[in-house]
């Protein structure tokens, strides 16, 4: 080969590689970056402030509410039909007066009976104008109401039961999804690592096969070396080029992949920082489990379910068309041609009845209705019971799979070395004609093998780490469960 030709592989070879320092960041400078401005995080942080809005108006929702209501300078001038009770006939009656009242009203839910009770005072005046003119006050400073549904859905009674456990979900579901964002930012942080690894490896196998073609070629000379190890040489060379230019596209789209992950614009270059620091951690099935099923969503989703099964056939057989309701009302009234009078002797007002609806015949409805629940509430039940099961299982293989990681990391850590000191050795053997072509390209091969492997053990490792942190909200490195600091969310 010429040296020409040398000079034009060369020259396309690292046309594609970065000659940018770029900003050297660690795994936890990435995933921090990942969690704080990436668009998932975003995303994440928004759904948790609607669940906690959500909480919030439940939760006023059983506090008293108050209401002022008005009808103000209603003026009415209008001629209205009216009919004479005594002998039924129609006439029209000019009206002409103006119409004003007020109204304080405090409603408060009774969330053990489902029943409403409200106290209200309310004030109206009506001008009369015309020939017969006159003024009148009526007032009701106080009256208690309350209205209690009889036998049917307390829908107080199950917002308590649900909402609050909604509320809690939301902010592990939101823990979770940061831990899932992490996940992510360990993928492409280790993929953009490997890329440029497999850039570097390519560019050194490039230069390692020149110059081992240069030493074929000389002891070819000799006839210690064959023409087809030589050109066996340079077919490896020349697919080291290519492969630098591929090698190149591949670092750039795991960079934008990265850089799109963490909100940064495709200038902005990144340098992966490869350790080989890894926690001295063994997992604890036992542990794992106990911090899975009291801190992570799971448990919560599975209590729901029963819940809204629960709450249907409750919801069902309320509806079976039985309806009875409580009104009942006590209060104190006068009327007068001024204010001080309207509110001198007063005289009180009490309401009590019971309404009520029944069905005689609805053909089996009701039955129906009731039934088709229960039937859905069993199979919640099994679901729920093979999902536990099911999430067992996949604590344990979570479990096996981080344990036996880190042991997995340092034996590829070991073949890394001792392929990279075996490749250096073969090729010096080469050097001196102790080594084939054939061995050559074979060291080389599993040495290029070995370092991929370590990085993808890297990666596997932490994956599985944060993925265990994700099933149980529970740090396992610190010792202590995954918090939400809610003042800073929802300022």
């Amino acid at each position: 080969m010429t040296n020409k030709l040398y000079l034009t592989i060369i020259t396309l070879s690292i046309s594609l590689v970065p000659i940018s320092a770029g900003n050297r960041m660690s795994l936890d400078d990435v995933i921090h970056a990942a969690r704080h401005q990436s668009v998932k995080a975003l995303e994440a942080r928004q759904a948790f402030i609607s669940t906690y809005w959500a909480y919030r108006s439940y939760k006023a929702s059983r506090l008293p509410s108050v209401y002022l209501r008005g009808n103000i300078m209603s003026f009415d001038r209008s001629l209205n039909l009216l009919q004479n009770p005594d002998d039924g006939s129609l006439k029209y009656v000019s009206s002409n007066n103006l119409q004003n009242d007020l109204s304080l009203t405090v409603n408060q839910n009774i969330t053990f009976t489902g029943g409403t009770l409200s106290v209200s005072s309310d004030l109206s005046r009506i001008d009369q104008f015309g020939d017969s003119k006159s003024l009148t006050w009526y007032s009701r400073p106080v009256t208690v109401s309350y209205y209690q549904p009889l036998f049917t859905y307390n829908q107080f009674k199950w917002d308590k039961k649900i909402e609050p456990k909604e509320y809690e979900k939301g902010k592990r579901n939101y823990l979770e999804a940061m831990e899932a964002i992490t996940i992510n930012a360990v993928y492409a942080y280790h993929n953009l690592l490997l890329a440029q690894m497999n850039n570097e490896i390519s560019q050194s196998n490039f230069r390692n096969s020149g110059n081992m073609l240069r030493i074929a070629r000389e002891r070819q000379l000799l006839g210690t070396v064959t023409k087809a190890d030589c050109l066996q040489l340079e077919l490896r060379m020349l697919n080291d080029s290519i492969s630098i230019n591929e090698t190149a596209v591949q670092v750039k789209e795991a960079q934008m992949t990265l850089n799109s992950l963490l909100g940064y614009d495709e200038s902005f270059e990144i340098v992966p920082d490869l350790s080989a620091e890894l926690p001295d951690i063994r997992m604890d099935y036992d542990l794992v489990m106990e911090k899975s099923l009291s801190n992570s969503s799971f448990i919560l989703d599975n209590q729901l379910i029963l819940l809204n099964a629960e709450s249907d056939v409750a919801w069902a057989k309320a509806s079976r068309g039985f309806s009875f309701a409580l009104n009942a009302r006590f209060g104190m009234s006068q009327t007068g041609s001024g204010l001080p009078q309207a509110y001198q002797d007063l005289l009180d007002q009490e309401t009590v009845g019971i309404t009520f609806s029944i069905p005689i015949f609805d053909w089996g409805l009701g039955k129906g209705k009731v039934q088709k629940a229960k039937a859905a509430q069993e199979v919640a039940k099994a679901r729920v019971q093979q999902t536990e099961n099911d999430f067992r299982r996949q604590m344990f293989t979570a479990v096996s799979q981080f344990n036996t990681q880190r042991q997995q990391c340092l034996v590829s850590h070991k073949a890394m070395t001792i392929a990279s000191e075996r490749y250096e050795l073969t090729m010096h053997r080469f050097r001196e004609g102790n080594a084939s072509v054939t061995d050559l390209n074979m060291a080389q091969t599993e040495n290029d093998s070995a370092l991929r492997q370590y990085i993808s053990d890297i990666c596997n490792f932490w994956t599985y780490y944060y993925r265990l942190r994700q099933y149980t909200l529970y740090d396992f490195i610190s010792g202590h469960d995954l918090e939400i600091d809610i003042n800073e969310m929802i300022l």
